[in-house]
């Protein structure tokens, strides 16, 4: 059975990462961009990742320039703005399609899962959020506008992570 784990990205930096690398910790994948009327979920991201980071919990952003041209930048474009706007520290991948013909294998994986309470399916808009236990089974799918810090998905972090 595919999990998380058995893909390798490529990080902000051009260097591939295996997934792997995140065996035993929770990790919740989202989909960013610099010019959406969401990208203010990066404070709370980032909130996230520096309140779950000891405690087994991953946050990972995937630049995507697939809803309106919101992502238009440069990797290293991407990195400036989310460090100098947002003091993003959690790990930034290099940009990649979340939907359509030319979907990133990890995004095929990740919307064809039956993960609650959204399901599969594409991907609707920037800041989608999946989230995936310590064994890389995909356990929870949430809406754009579900906010990082929202009750509901802080619970299933706790969960996650137990």
């Amino acid at each position: 059975m595919t999990t998380f784990h058995d893909f390798t990205v490529k990080a902000i930096d051009g260097k591939p990462k295996a997934l792997k690398d995140f065996e035993g910790r929770a990790v919740l994948v989202v989909n960013v961009a610099s010019k959406c009327g969401l990208t203010p979920q990066y404070t709370a991201l980032e909130a996230l990742h520096r309140e779950y980071e000891g405690k087994g919990l991953a946050v990972v952003g995937f630049p995507c320039n697939d809803f309106a041209g919101q992502e238009p930048g440069t990797e290293q474009e991407i990195q400036t703005f989310c460090s100098t706007q947002y003091d993003v520290t959690f790990p930034l991948f290099s940009k990649i399609h979340v939907k359509g013909p030319e979907q990133a294998p990890l995004y095929a994986f990740l919307t064809g899962e039956q993960a609650p309470p959204k399901g599969p399916g594409d991907v609707t808009w920037n800041f989608e959020k999946f989230l995936v236990d310590k064994t890389g089974k995909v356990i929870g799918r949430f809406s754009p506008q579900v906010a990082p810090l929202d009750p509901e998905l802080k619970a299933e972090i706790d969960r996650a992570i137990g």
